[in-house]
């Protein structure tokens, strides 16, 4: 019986999680849209554009998943977005590198190390499929691929050079 319910419990946990990873997202930026961070066009390299949706609808535009995560850790740092933590935040999207495909950040996997480069500097080239990752960070030097939960203020300030 235990075996029977803790089958259930998980098919319905997984359809939920399949639910989320499956929404559709979009990009809706212009050669007008700048990042939050750096101020940059990000119509300029499309591979690397991101966004937070707040609960309230604000959109923020980011030039790069790093940029994006530097936010996600430290709304307060900037006050004219009036969000004070990522509480207040409802989506979080990245662009799958490989597709150009907007896709969930927390369902996403990162590249760390690779010698590609963002308007940041190192960054983290994001992808849906693990085994794009992987062939992306073999081609490209990469030293390992890490999901949403492995991101983390310290590794955003190595990649910064803040350590």
């Amino acid at each position: 019986m235990k075996k029977i319910s803790l089958l259930v419990i998980s098919a319905c946990l997984f359809s939920t999680l399949n639910l989320s990873a499956n929404e559709t997202y979009t990009m809706n930026f212009d050669k007008e849209t700048r990042g939050l961070m750096r101020k940059l066009p990000v119509y300029k390299d499309p591979a690397w554009v991101c966004k937070i949706v707040t609960k309230d609808s604000k959109e923020f535009f980011f030039t790069s998943p790093k940029s994006l995560m530097e936010f996600y850790y430290n709304p307060e740092k900037r006050p004219s977005t009036k969000v004070s933590s990522s509480e207040e935040i409802k989506d979080i999207i990245v662009t799958d590198y490989k597709t150009l495909k907007p896709i969930d950040a927390k369902y996403a996997f990162y590249v760390y190390g690779s010698h590609k480069i963002s308007f940041a500097g190192d960054d983290l080239p994001a992808f849906e499929n693990i085994n794009d990752a992987k062939k992306f960070l073999e081609m490209n030097n990469g030293r390992r691929v890490l999901n949403f939960n492995e991101l983390s203020k310290g590794l955003i300030q190595l990649l910064n050079g803040d350590i």
